[in-house]
């Protein structure tokens, strides 16, 4: 299915696990919203991790061959740590799992990434605030807050309530961050209600039955 028909789906609650949902099945067909650096320039502009202005200037001076490229790096990127986050899920990491996240820190080497001091307009306490820029050198400089976004989520995250969705067919993921953490699907729009009529339609038919 082509990926610019559907918009990308955004309810993980953390910005890594949206990464590993940018392939997904939302109705019946698989999805994968980075399948070509167009389609990941999208997906990065959607999710709201590359600056308008940055997107732009790289669409114009890379290829369309570079773009492809970084969008399958990408695609490496996800499918990697989507077996780490499926292996883990609910349960706690441990320091024994910093060896196994050696290739994402390897990444994260490559940051150009440089801090600035610019006017804080919320009216705190100082007339500055500390903002975290980087320099969009590349193609391959798209990878980067992506990287920043898995790191934050094993760093951040209790993996204790990082969950898969309950849904028969559903690969999202996301980080439960409810009270009581009772949650069990990607979105009740998406699989919710489906499940909420899969299991009407069995109470009738036992109705029926009995």
């Amino acid at each position: 299915m082509d990926y610019r028909q559907i918009p990308a789906i955004f309810v993980a609650d953390a910005p890594g696990l949206d990464f590993l949902n940018s392939v997904a099945t939302p109705v019946d067909e698989e999805v994968d919203w980075i399948s070509d650096g167009e389609g990941f320039l999208a997906w990065l502009e959607q999710a709201g991790m590359v600056p308008p202005a940055a997107l732009a200037a790289l669409r114009s001076q890379s290829t369309r061959a570079e773009l492809d490229a970084v969008a399958a790096q990408a695609r490496a990127l996800r499918e990697w740590f989507r077996e780490f986050v499926q292996k883990r899920k609910g349960r706690p990491l441990t320091a024994r799992n910093l060896r196994e996240l050696a290739p994402l820190n390897q990444l994260l080497e490559r940051d150009d990434g440089y801090g600035e001091i610019v006017a804080d307009v919320t009216g705190g306490v100082s007339p500055f605030e500390f903002r975290a820029n980087r320099r969009w050198k590349s193609a391959e400089s798209l990878l980067m807050p992506i990287a920043e976004a898995l790191a934050r989520l094993v760093c951040d995250e209790d993996f204790t309530h990082v969950k898969a969705c309950e849904g028969p067919r559903c690969t999202l993921m996301f980080a439960d961050h409810t009270r009581g953490h009772a949650r069990r699907w990607c979105s009740m729009a998406i699989c919710g209600n489906r499940a909420k009529v899969a299991a009407h339609r069995a109470r009738l038919k036992e109705q029926e039955n009995s």
